[in-house]
């Protein structure tokens, strides 16, 4: 394990001032100090939480058409169940974010990981569709909550060089556990029907969450504001490659430079507010699009008469190249900053859907399947980075509140999507479908374009005096 001392790591970066004695910045020590094999750890064990949040967020949309055909009920009847679980995210998410800035990390991501298990297990004992939309809340608190905490996890053990890309790592395993899940699904469903896939489901989650509470350290920028607990922190830095010397005092210079008041009422502070609107706006329509995929696009492609394996296709294709786009995404804008790659990402989106409106469903199936992994690429890339930007844009006291809060408004354009995406179906089929999910990445574009505070290009050899730079004056694109 790495071994490089704080004292280290201080001189290796160039600073302000020199520090008071026997006191540390937190910030110098995580920010510019070296990513060591437990931090990876971390990141990781907040990955696993994502998988299992996309596989069982995304079970639903491959179980409805069997579902709704065993109980003889439409897709405008089944909506409710679907706006539920969404329904849930949003009030998890909000919920989540303020519990991780109060309580801690550790715990929002645990707590959230095993409710979202039992709830899923549990909607494989359904009798009617009013039972899954109650346990479909349920699990879409747990849900909800595990994104913004397990993301405000990840960039709070990342040094700010890596930390878009961890980030955006972290997010991009929403589409990868929905890959997971199509894959998993057309071995289970044909052989052992949706019942059992609920159950096995939400079984490993389960699990992952009794390893995490074995496991996973509390956020080392959290234990910082609370003194009562900074003989924890002293040990988890040690664990971290940073050994401290007992009785330290431990700042977070930056951040608490920046922090102007906390709680909700900080997202909308001078240099704030028009970011937090716009960021919501961005997720409000990023979430539309993809929750009109990861619910509709299998019954879409059926109503269309596809049959169900390959309908279930499009969604797992979708997946597949959400994670390609999200990757690719997050490299770019380690390079070259947000702005650009963002608004490219969203007008390929919005380009990728109404060109698929050109194509024949039963001529161009093939073709039809290959430009919704495109869509899901450059969609996906969106959602998943839009994480890292919020990562950037708040501070500690309120990082999780405001990506909670952000993705809470996004909860509410995927509960739109839950019913919107069952009647554009019925009354417009593919056509109508593919325009609503253009239209959405057109408006994210236009939201992302009014962001003052975008992620810069990192230069080769920047430092955290950069950063506080960056901190103090709001970036223009």
């Amino acid at each position: 394990m790495n071994t490089t001392s704080v004292s280290e790591v201080m001189e290796a970066t160039p600073q302000r001032s020199s520090p008071v004695s026997g006191s540390a910045d937190i910030g110098t020590l995580l920010d510019d100090g070296p990513y060591t094999g437990m931090q990876k750890i971390v990141v990781l064990l907040a990955a696993l939480s994502i998988v299992m949040d996309g596989f069982d967020g995304q079970l639903i949309g491959f179980a409805i058409p069997l579902m709704i055909k065993e109980w003889g009920i439409t897709r405008e009847a089944f909506a409710p169940a679907v706006a539920a679980g969404l329904i849930g995210m949003g009030i998890g998410s909000a919920c989540a974010g303020l519990f991780a800035d109060r309580f801690g990390r550790r715990m929002a991501v645990i707590a959230s990981v095993i409710l979202f298990g039992t709830a899923t297990c549990a909607i494989g004992l359904s009798p009617d569709a009013l039972t899954v939309a109650a346990l479909r809340f349920i699990a879409g608190l747990g849900i909800g909550g595990a994104l913004p905490s397990a993301t405000t996890m990840t960039a709070e053990f990342t040094p700010a060089r890596r930390r878009t890309l961890a980030v955006t790592a972290t997010i991009v395993c929403v589409p990868l556990g929905g890959l997971l899940a199509g894959l998993f699904a057309s071995h289970v469903l044909p052989l052992y029907g949706w019942r059992t896939l609920f159950f096995i489901g939400g079984s490993l989650p389960i699990v992952l969450g009794l390893l995490l509470l074995a496991s996973l350290p509390e956020s080392p920028r959290f234990l910082a504001r609370r003194p009562q607990r900074w003989g924890e922190l002293t040990t988890l830095l040690g664990r971290m490659g940073r050994p401290m010397p007992e009785g330290v005092r431990y700042t977070d210079a930056l951040e608490q430079k920046s922090e102007q008041q906390g709680g909700f009422r900080a997202l909308f502070a001078p240099g704030y507010g028009r970011d937090t609107l716009a960021v919501w706006v961005a997720f409000f329509m990023c979430l539309t699009a993809v929750y009109s995929a990861f619910s509709w696009l299998p019954t879409m492609l059926l109503a269309e008469g596809l049959p169900l394996a390959l309908a279930s296709s499009g969604l797992t294709a979708y997946n597949l190249g959400g994670v390609i786009g999200a990757l690719a995404c997050a490299v770019a804008m380690t390079r070259w900053g947000s702005f650009w790659p963002l608004l490219i990402c969203c007008a390929g989106g919005a380009a990728s859907a109404f060109a698929m409106q050109t194509l024949d469903v039963d001529q161009n199936t093939s073709l039809l399947i290959f430009g919704f992994g495109v869509h899901g690429l450059f969609v996906n890339a969106v959602q998943s980075t839009l994480y890292a930007l919020c990562a950037f844009i708040y501070p500690t006291a309120v990082r999780a509140t405001g990506t909670a809060s952000a993705l809470a408004f996004g909860r509410m354009g995927a509960i739109l999507s839950a019913f919107v995406g069952a009647t554009v179906i019925t009354q417009g089929g593919a056509h109508g479908y593919l325009t609503l999910l253009g239209t959405v990445m057109v408006l994210a574009l236009i939201a992302l374009v009014l962001v003052r505070r975008h992620i810069p290009r990192r230069a080769p050899g920047s430092t955290r005096a950069d950063k506080q730079h960056l901190a103090d004056q709001p970036s223009q694109p």
